[in-house]
């Protein structure tokens, strides 16, 4: 029987404390599974002014933390566990690098300059926190350009550090477009030795890329799906760094995130109009209205109402969706669309609402009442993204039997089988090209399927209802994962 392992967890943001995408989702629920398997795991993360430090433990005595150039800065640090469980969150306090109104950047949406100096403090101050508590790492999980210095460091910083010397590092890829390039000076900060500032290691277009020295270090790279394993090994998604992680792709891993289905399913909502499930789905058809009422459309039971949740950018397929929006609404669909990003898209979608008042609504902002309102009440979900890791939405649609409507990238086609008309079998529909008449004939598709195969539409619903992506699952795969490099590192070490 393996042993237990002990686990430290660095990320840039936790749910429920900070979050702007995925990646706080995963730093919020992993852990979670992993500890239910029975490992140790701690979670270390920053200390945002928006995070109350009057509702958490102060942990006595400041924490040093050696910045190079910068010299040795000294932190406090807070305490509490993740919602629903006993696994420990440590919050770096640092008013220098986190006393601020954004995570990333400002009200204006200008990226913090010090960026690097605040991330870098981050993967090392987790290194000496693990010191003043005494919680030796068998694994060292970091996640996107945040803490991907951490494999670096292990391999330089701290490669002759005895506490460290039997731990193994993990990084996960949760987004490949954002990677940490700074001016190459910050590698007096990070204290890697100059020798790693090369081009198979740190150095990019003479700077530094956090997040390719990462890839180079760390003794296992996963992402958060398989496609998106397969992806970014291409012009098309490697950002510039598709043949860098095609050189270490024998250390490449995709597992799919899981969801939380204690908060999203439509048999426990508490945030819709009347639960439902597969043994009485009569409660959709209410959703479907009050979701209507809500939004002040035509409550019309015969018309398609799709949904879309998420963010105003491109990567999200926004474009595609301001370019089919008007032939769409001509196929007599109704849509509602909830969210905020690019200032273009918030005016323009806000202006088709005025111009199709029954037909379109939007609502510029989140709020996750509305998030379940829609999940619930839509017959169908768009997100034609341009590129997707992993996708959450569609992974809440399916089991509200919302069926997805998805362009084929990363996630979206790992958890979306393909409408067949034939055998009456799949959970959604798929298109390949980002172009706006693949999504519109693909939309089509999908509405005529709700209209005119209602028999396959309803068994289509049944089978999204039933799929299940569970943390549990994916916590399993990190294990196996965790086993087998924390063997491979300790024999190479021995030899």
């Amino acid at each position: 029987m393996n042993k237990a392992l002990n686990i430290l967890f660095t990320a840039s943001e936790v749910v429920p404390f900070a979050k702007t995408g995925g990646l706080a989702d995963v730093a919020g629920a992993l852990p979670k599974a992993l500890a239910s398997l029975g490992h140790n795991v701690i979670v270390v993360m920053p200390r945002y002014y928006s995070i109350d430090k009057d509702k958490l433990e102060h942990i006595v005595g400041p924490l040093g933390v050696p910045m190079g150039a910068m010299g040795e800065l000294w932190a406090g640090v807070y305490k509490d566990t993740l919602p629903n469980s006993d696994v420990p969150i440590y919050f770096i306090d640092y008013e220098q690098f986190y006393g601020r109104s954004g995570l990333y950047a400002d009200e204006q949406g200008f990226s913090y300059s010090d960026n690097d100096n605040r991330f870098v403090f981050l993967s090392k101050a987790a290194f000496q926190l693990c010191k003043k508590i005494g919680f030796k790492p068998d694994i060292i999980h970091a996640h996107d350009w945040h803490t991907a210095a951490q494999p670096v460091l292990k391999n330089s910083r701290y490669a002759f550090d005895d506490f460290f010397k039997e731990s193994a590092s993990v990084l996960t890829i949760h987004n490949l477009q954002h990677q940490g390039i700074f001016f190459k000076g910050v590698m007096d900060v990070m204290e890697a030795g100059w020798e790693h500032f090369n081009p198979h290691e740190l150095e990019s277009m003479d700077g530094v890329n956090i997040l390719k020295g990462g890839i180079a270090h760390a003794d296992a790279v996963t992402t958060v799906s398989r496609k998106y394993a397969h992806e970014i090994q291409t012009p098309e998604f490697g950002f510039g760094l598709e043949g860098h992680i095609g050189a270490h792709s024998y250390k490449l891993y995709g597992i799919l995130n899981g969801v939380d289905y204690d908060e999203w399913s439509p048999a426990i909502d508490p945030f819709i109009a009347r639960r439902y499930d597969l043994d009485d789905m009569s409660g959709k058809a209410v959703c479907k209205a009050d979701m209507q009422d809500r939004f002040n459309l035509p409550v019309w039971d015969d018309v398609p109402l799709i949904g879309f949740v998420g963010r105003f950018a491109e990567q999200k397929g926004i474009g595609l969706i301001a370019g089919a929006i008007e032939g769409l609404l001509h196929l007599n669909v109704q849509i509602v669309m909830l969210g905020t990003g690019e200032k273009w898209a918030e005016g323009f979608f806000s202006d088709i609402a005025g111009k199709y008042p029954d037909r379109f609504a939007c609502y510029i902002g989140y709020s996750n009442e509305l998030a379940h309102v829609i999940e619930a009440g839509s017959d169908l979900f768009l997100m034609p993204s341009l590129f997707e890791p992993c996708g959450l939405n569609q992974i809440y649609s399916l089991r509200y039997g919302t069926l997805p409507i998805v362009r084929a990238t990363g996630g979206l086609d790992d958890t979306i089988q393909n409408y067949d008309p034939a055998t009456k079998t799949g959970n959604g529909f798929k298109f390949e090209w980002a172009t706006n008449d693949a999504l519109y004939h693909t939309v089509k598709w999908a509405a005529d399927t709700y209209r005119y195969e209602k028999d396959a539409f309803a068994i289509m619903q049944r089978t999204a209802m039933q799929a299940r992506f569970d943390w549990e699952s994916a916590a399993e795969k990190y294990e196996d994962l965790y086993y087998h490099t924390l063997y491979s590192r300790r024999v190479k070490n021995y030899k």
